[in-house]
Order: C-alpha cells, then sequence, then structure tokens
C-alpha cells in the first residue's frame, strides 16, 4: 500500500480557503434568502386558497421531487435559452435559493398548521391585520416549533453546494477536484475535504441554534 502524504497538500491550502469563504458566503446568503422564501410561500400557503397559493404549491412540489443537480443544470444551461444568462455563482445561488425556498414553505407551514386558531382570533381582538397577526402573533411560536428541522434543511443544503463545483464554480469541492487532479492524493485530498464540510457544519448548526435561542427562545 502506498505510503499517505498529507504534507503534500500544504502549499495548496490558499486553494481550499479560497473555496471554503465561497461556500461560506453561498450558505449565508441562499440561508438568509431561502428562508425568507419560505416565510413567504408558507403564508400564502395557509391563507385561503388562491392562483397565487395554487402556483406556489406547483412550485414546491417541482422542486421537492426533482434533484438539485438537475434544477442547477436546468438554471444554468436551461435558462440562457430563454435569455437570462447568469454567472456561475448567480447560478448557484438562486439554484440554492429555490431549493430551500420550496423545502422550508412546507417545513414553516407544518408549523403554523398546528397553531391554534385562538392566536389569530387573539390578533384580530388587539385590532391587528391578518399580515401583523401572522407576522407577530402566529410565525414566532410557529418558527420556534420546527426550528431544528429547519436548521437540518439549511445544512442540507449547504453540503448540496458541493454540486455547483460541476458548473465550474470554485466552492469547496472544486477546489478539492483541482488539488486532486494535480497531486493524485485522492484520499488525502478526500479526507480533508471531507473533515473541512464535517467541521462548516457542526459550526452551522451551533450558530443557528445559538441564533434561535436567542431570539425565539429555542431549547436546547
Amino acid at each position: 500500500m502506498d505510503q499517505l502524504d498529507f504534507t503534500a497538500l500544504w502549499p495548496y491550502w490558499p486553494e481550499l480557503l479560497a473555496g471554503l469563504w465561497i461556500t461560506v458566503q453561498l450558505t449565508v446568503l441562499a440561508t438568509l434568502g431561502g428562508v425568507a422564501l419560505g416565510i413567504l410561500g408558507a403564508a400564502l400557503r395557509s391563507g385561503r386558497p388562491s392562483l397565487v397559493s395554487r402556483l406556489w404549491g406547483g412550485y414546491v412540489e417541482l422542486i421537492r421531487n426533482t434533484p438539485f443537480v438537475v434544477q442547477l443544470f436546468f438554471i444554468v444551461f436551461g435558462l440562457p435559452n430563454l435569455g437570462l444568462k447568469l454567472t456561475a455563482g448567480e447560478a448557484a445561488l438562486l439554484a440554492m435559493l429555490i431549493n430551500l425556498g420550496a423545502y422550508s414553505t412546507e417545513i414553516i407551514r407544518a408549523g403554523i398548521q398546528v397553531t391554534p386558531k385562538g392566536q389569530w382570533e387573539a390578533g384580530r381582538v388587539l385590532g391587528l391585520t391578518r399580515s401583523q397577526t401572522f407576522l407577530r402573533v402566529v410565525l414566532p411560536p410557529a418558527l420556534k416549533r420546527i426550528y431544528p428541522a429547519l436548521v437540518s434543511q439549511c445544512i442540507i443544503v449547504m453540503l448540496g453546494s458541493s454540486v455547483v463545483s460541476q458548473v465550474s464554480y470554485e466552492e469547496l469541492t472544486f477546489a478539492a477536484n483541482l488539488i486532486q487532479s494535480r497531486t493524485f492524493l485522492s484520499f488525502e485530498v478526500y479526507l480533508v475535504t471531507t473533515l473541512i464540510y464535517l467541521l462548516l457544519s457542526v459550526m452551522l448548526r451551533q450558530l443557528l441554534m445559538a441564533a434561535g435561542r436567542k431570539w425565539l427562545g429555542v431549547s436546547s
């Protein structure tokens, strides 16, 4: 068996760190945008049936029942045929946004559906509009109920960002593939990359759960 050589990877740490930074940026933007999209979608899907809510439901079903890589390829290679050309970074972010938006819509809607109707009525008694009741009375406890599941989905989307290397966007997995092609140290490169993703997942979960405890009162 060939001897492992992790020291040969040292000159390539700048590439790995640059790829890691891009992955972090993608994750932060996709998480913020995707959760915001999910809140909007949950509000639409939890209200009275309408054309908009049905269209949003179709979007949710489409995204949840197709592979992320196909969604990404459609954005990168399909949208230009409609006159919409995006850079690899813009396409990667858009794909992650619409993917998380669809999943978080259903996660948040599940939390809203178990909200007692008395909370809606309490909002009306206080003179709040339906939108104000949703944002101030219904949404906070709903988010608290489903927060761990929402955090898990954000982490899944972060790990799914590795797929965007297929469209030559230079995130962490792209950097790992590039280093492997130069060094042929497949085991060493992908073991280090795996550990980086593991550390990133743990840190992201801890940060999101800390934010949940502070702003929503989520229990540990």
